[in-house]
């Protein structure tokens, strides 16, 4: 049976937690009252026992069993109940605040580690009401909000339908007279108008009454508050408000940049008074918005009903250890005040649950409660146990493949200095690409797994969907199967230069392989993790476009990992050459390397991941306006200058060049080293109760936070090498650019587990358990 101890630790919400019972402390206090008591009771004891043991001590302690339970036999039969604690509530005068505080009745044997351990007691319990009714009063301010947003979005759906009935029954009006204009007298024309009136009439009484609603809910139209005074010439509805759809696409990016320079470049403001024009498109996109609003809405109030629910039991739970510890019956009395605490009471929670599930089924699923409930209840993946037993598989077959590959290597010779040039310019490129990338899965997947050991809540931080993210173990099975099948082809690929094959379709497999990969990758079928591929492809779009799209979290995640992985886009760059340059063919080894255009491509590689950067924090610091974001574009731009750098040493090895090389990775290396420690982890503080780190640690050995900081300074400056030149031969240096590559991407991996650490604290301390969600409808007087 697991202790609830742990069953509570594995259940509440992380980013609340400091806002539980603190369960554990008063287990403590419960454990100094029972300390307390076996003391006390063993000096009665030994004072009992000054002259020694008698052969009737046993039927003494029978007899005094038996009266205690005879004793309270009688008790319980007469009714008679004496009271050991009482609770008194006081309301505070300045606010609706109710104290809680208990006062012994009785004196106990241990009266000052009782007094304590109540005490305590009334604090968790003051501190779970208090948290509770602010967090309920913030989800039911938020509720009221959406209602109103929601309304304006029906009643504006109502406009713009009734727009789009008149363009069509004038457009119908307008053929039915042109024609009967040729067949009938100006008098029977005249005599559709009355009915034609009567129709238009209607329409407009009822659009005015949506007007009216409106008007109420905030919304004013422009000029008039008549129907014709919202429509401006070509029929558009015109409001005195704004719908804030945020710029997440390039296409809004560049409107909202256009308008923006429009406005303060060319001085031409737009007039006071002026408002949005509604379309169908806007309310769309306004209608995702609010629907999101309410599924953040409907997770957040599910969150608050469990932090009841596990904070009763809590004090179930300890109430009773209590009572078995010191032979009291107390715990009836003090759950009795806890039952009518707020956070116990209170069924706002509950209604607005309800209040949202009928809103959401009526009007984002057509009343259907099933699809509903997909949205506001997604249901996790279960582990599955094939997963497990397919890793093993695969990782046994993999281990078994390289002890095959490593020895027919050996006995081929294909890594001696005379017979491995070719190898390393053919297949190298290609498997150093699915050897480095099949490490970073690696090593996520090890991130996954103490992300999730730690309690660290990485599918809110990345926004994940909880029935589609990848789990560590998916991520190891990706790992394996990859490298399985990468290992398999360089064995095939071995065997047939053994067997004499044509060396321009043997030097083809690594080819062929790539692009298995790369149609597994875009494949539309729903078979091997497609959300997680599509999620990925998105991603990587997001990347690319920098910085038309809107940067949340897990875009500028990945393109850090992207930094890491400049070897592997070299690769990627050489592979791509080889193949469409059909070197493959005639074994021309040096046509890609000695082309101009392939050592300009060389630098445009080295820059791209930190250019993608760096307008990220750009797109970053023109939605927040903090200047954080353009020192840590800083840093980007010097890592930039110092790997250009580094590629025209490469080529111009003279002292001008090394003395570039020195200072650009000198100063590129400090900045990135001050951003990973202070801003990046939020370690180095010097004022902080744990030295030289910060005030709240999840791992407990304070050690691994130093030896994590010494190792990211060690693999920081790895591009030593680069310019000392520590090479034999072109065998062994590709082997060693290959080793410090792969130590590039295992720093990443260190530094990513520290980098989301230091997020979720972050929320932890702002207790930011729910995404909050833009809404669309705003004054256009407002600022915000």
């Amino acid at each position: 049976m697991v202790k609830f101890s742990k069953e509570l630790e594995a259940q509440l919400i992380p980013e609340w937690k400091e806002a539980f019972v603190n369960y554990w402390q008063l287990k403590k206090h419960v454990k100094k009252i029972k300390l307390s008591r076996t003391n006390k009771q063993s000096a009665s004891a030994e004072f009992t026992h000054d002259f020694g043991r008698s052969i009737l001590d046993p039927i003494r302690f029978i007899a005094l069993k038996v009266a205690s339970t005879t004793k309270h036999f009688f008790t319980s039969s007469n009714n008679i109940t004496d009271e050991i604690i009482q609770v008194r509530s006081k309301s505070m005068d300045s606010d609706e605040e109710v104290l809680y505080q208990t006062e012994l009745l009785q004196l106990f044997s241990e009266e000052d580690e009782v007094r304590l351990f109540f005490e305590r007691l009334d604090e968790e319990l003051n501190k779970v009401n208090q948290f509770y009714k602010t967090k309920e009063s913030e989800f039911l301010e938020r509720g009221e909000i959406l209602n109103k947003q929601l309304q304006i979005l029906l009643d504006l759906k109502q406009i713009v339908g009734d727009r789009l009935r008149r363009r069509k029954s004038n457009a119908g009006g307008l053929l039915h007279r042109s024609s009967a204009s040729f067949s009938s007298t100006n008098s029977d024309s005249f005599s559709e108008n009355p009915a034609e009136f009567n129709d238009s009439s209607t329409e407009m009484s009822q659009t005015d009454e949506v007007i009216a609603a409106l008007e109420r809910n905030g919304v004013n139209f422009m000029n008039s508050a008549s129907s014709r005074a919202m429509m401006t010439k070509k029929g558009k509805p015109k409001v005195a408000m704004r719908i804030d759809i945020p710029a997440t696409t390039p296409a809004r990016t560049i409107s909202a940049v256009t308008s923006m320079l429009w406005e303060d470049l060319v001085n031409h403001p737009k007039k006071e008074g002026s408002g949005d024009f509604i379309n169908r498109k806007k309310i769309q996109c306004a209608e995702k918005m609010i629907r999101s609003a309410f599924v953040e809405l409907y997770r957040g109030l599910g969150l608050l009903k469990t932090y009841s629910s596990l904070n009763m039991v809590a004090f179930t739970k300890i109430l009773k250890k209590f009572d078995k510890v010191s032979n009291q019956q107390a715990s009836a009395s003090y759950l009795k005040a806890v039952k009518r605490s707020h956070f116990i009471s209170s069924d706002k929670v509950v209604r607005l649950m309800d209040e949202v599930e009928s809103i959401f089924t009526k009007h984002f699923a057509n009343n259907d409660r099933k699809k509903a409930m997909k949205f506001l209840r997604p249901q996790q993946q279960k582990n599955s146990h094939v997963v497990t037993f397919f890793v093993g598989l695969f990782t046994g077959s993999f281990v078994s493949l390289f002890s095959v590959y490593i020895i027919l290597a050996h006995l081929s010779g294909i890594f001696s200095p005379s017979k491995g040039i070719a190898y390393m310019e053919t297949v190298y490129p290609v498997f150093s690409v699915f050897a480095l990338l099949s490490l970073h899965l690696f090593l996520y997947g090890c991130n996954l797994f103490m992300w999730k050991a730690t309690r660290i809540n990485y599918h809110f931080i990345f926004e994940f969907a909880p029935s589609t993210a990848l789990k560590y173990r998916d991520a190891f099975l990706i790992c394996t199967t990859f490298m399985t099948s990468v290992v398999g082809a360089m064995v095939i690929h071995l065997l047939l230069r053994a067997g004499r094959f044509s060396p321009s379709h043997v030097d083809a497999i690594p080819g062929i392989l790539l692009l298995i990969f790369i149609a597994l990758l875009v494949c539309p079928f729903d078979i091997f993790y497609r959300p997680t591929r599509y999620c990925f492809l998105r991603i990587i779009r997001n990347i690319i476009c920098s910085p038309l799209y809107k940067v949340l979290m897990v875009d500028f995640f990945m393109a850090d990992q992207l930094t890491s992985q400049i070897p592997l886009l070299r690769h990627l760059e050489s592979t791509a050459c080889y193949f469409l340059a059909g070197s493959f063919k005639t074994h021309e080894y040096a046509t890609c390397k000695n082309g101009k255009l392939y050592r300009q491509l060389a630098y445009v590689i080295s820059f791209l991941p930190y250019y993608w950067r760096a307008m990220q924090c750009a797109r970053r610091w023109f939605d927040e306006y903090d200047l954080n974001h353009l020192a840590n574009m800083g840093k980007y731009v010097s890592a930039m200058v110092a790997a250009g750098a580094r590629l025209t040493y490469a080529t111009q090895s003279n002292h001008l060049w090394f003395s570039v090389v020195l200072v650009t990775s000198v100063v590129a290396t400090v900045y990135q080293l001050y951003w990973d420690f202070v801003k990046d982890w939020g370690l180095l503080n010097p004022n902080s109760r744990n030295p030289w780190l910060r005030d709240d640690l999840i791992l407990k050995n304070k050690s691994i936070y130093y030896l994590s900081i010494a190792l990211n300074v060690v693999l920081r400056v790895a591009w030593i090498e680069s310019i000392m030149r520590f090479r034999i031969n072109p065998v062994e240096t590709d082997l060693l650019d290959f080793f410090l590559a792969s130590l590039e991407v295992i720093r990443r991996g260190h530094w990513n587990f520290y980098r989301l650490e230091n997020e979720h604290l972050n929320n932890v301390g702002k207790f930011r358990a729910v995404k909050t969600v833009p809404l669309p409808f705003r004054d256009a007087d407002s600022d915000g």
